[in-house]
C-alpha cells in the first residue's frame, strides 16, 4: 500500500546474552500520525524498521497480514495512548502482545546518550523484548476495557461539573455579589435563590454567564445520570466488584468497580490484600476503621475480588 513506509536493515546478528523465545520479535511505537516498527527475524537475522501510516485500524490491520499463518511473533507495545486497538489488532492477527509499562521503560533505556526518536523507542522496547527484560504490564480483557471507558467517562463529567459550578462562584465573586451557601445549586430553591442573586447583582453579561453555566450543568447532570447507570450495571455483574462492595468498607459499587478494573488480578501484588488495598490509597480508610474500634476486614476480600475479575 502506498501509505505504509518500508525500510528493511541491514542483516544483524542477535547478541550472545539475548533471550529470543520467537523467529520474530519487535517493538512499535505509536504517534497519532503514524506508527513506527522494528522487528527482528531471528532466523535470518534481518531487521525491519519503517512506519504504518496513518496511525488507524485499518492500515495496521493491512500491515499486519505480512504475518498471516506464521508462528512465533511478538511485539512489545508501549501503554501509551492508542495502546487498545493496537492491542486488538495484533491478537486478531495471531501477533503475541507485551504490553510495556512507560515508566519502567524509559527508566531501563538508562543515561541517554544519543537523541530519543520513534526509530530509537521502537528499536528499545524490541530489544527489551528479545533480552526478557521488558517491564509488562497488565493486559485487561474486552469487558474490563470497556468498564475503563465508562470510568474515565465518568470521571471527566464530574471533573467538568465541578468545573461549572467553580465558574458561577468566581463569576458572582467577582461582581461583589453576595456568597451562596453550600449546596445552593442543589434543587430548584437553590437555583430560584442563584437567579435572583444574578438578577439582582451581575450586570448583563455576567447574567449571561450563569445561565450559560446553569444550561451546561443540566446538560451534564443528565450525562452523568446515563453513564452511573451503566456503571452500577456494569459492577452488579463484575464478581470482584461486587466482593469489594460487600466486604470492604467504604466502598461504594463504582469505587469498587474502579478498583477491580484499575488494579487488574491478585498476582500483580506480592502481598495481597494489603498490597491492591494500599496501591489504591484505601489502606487510610482500614486504619480508620481499626482506630474506631470496628471488627477488621475479612482476610482476603481484596485478593478474592481482584482474583475474580
Amino acid at each position: 500500500m502506498d501509505a505504509l513506509s518500508v525500510r528493511v536493515g541491514a542483516f544483524v546478528r542477535p547478541s550472545e546474552r539475548e533471550e529470543v523465545p520467537t523467529p520474530i520479535v519487535g517493538g512499535l511505537d505509536i504517534h497519532r500520525k503514524q506508527i513506527t516498527f522494528d522487528y527482528l527475524d531471528t532466523v535470518t537475522g534481518q531487521v525491519c524498521r519503517g512506519q504504518v501510516s496513518p496511525a488507524d485500524r485499518v492500515h495496521l490491520r493491512a500491515w499486519l497480514a505480512r504475518f498471516a499463518g506464521r508462528g512465533g511473533v511478538a511485539f512489545a507495545v508501549e501503554a501509551c495512548t492508542g495502546w487498545r486497538y493496537v492491542a486488538e489488532e495484533l491478537a486478531a492477527a495471531g501477533v503475541a502482545v507485551a504490553l510495556a509499562e512507560p515508566a519502567d521503560t524509559a527508566f531501563a533505556r538508562g543515561r541517554k546518550r544519543h537523541a530519543k526518536t520513534d526509530r530509537t523507542d521502537a528499536r528499545h522496547l524490541r530489544m527489551l523484548l528479545a533480552e526478557g527484560r521488558l517491564p509488562q504490564c497488565w493486559v485487561p480483557p474486552g469487558h474490563v476495557l470497556e468498564c475503563r471507558a465508562l470510568l474515565e467517562a465518568y470521571h471527566d463529567l464530574r471533573a467538568g461539573h465541578t468545573a461549572w459550578v467553580q465558574r458561577i462562584h468566581a463569576v458572582l465573586f467577582h461582581q461583589g455579589a453576595p456568597a451562596l451557601g453550600a449546596g445552593a445549586l442543589r434543587g430548584e430553591q437553590g437555583l430560584a435563590v442563584l437567579r435572583a442573586a444574578a438578577a439582582a447583582h451581575l450586570s448583563a453579561a455576567g447574567q449571561l454567564q450563569v445561565a450559560t453555566a446553569l444550561a451546561v450543568l443540566e446538560a451534564l447532570e443528565d450525562q452523568l445520570h446515563a453513564v452511573r447507570h451503566e456503571l452500577l450495571d456494569a459492577a452488579r455483574q463484575l464478581a470482584g466488584a461486587k466482593v469489594l462492595a460487600e466486604r470492604l468498607y467504604g466502598v461504594g459499587p463504582v469505587t469498587a468497580l474502579a478498583l477491580c478494573c484499575w488494579l487488574g488480578g491478585a498476582g500483580r501484588f506480592s502481598s495481597p490484600p494489603g498490597g491492591p488495598v494500599r496501591r489504591a490509597g484505601h489502606h487510610r480508610v482500614l486504619l480508620r476503621r481499626q482506630t474506631l474500634g470496628r471488627a477488621p476486614v475479612p482476610a482476603g476480600p481484596a485478593a478474592a475480588a481482584l482474583g475474580a475479575v
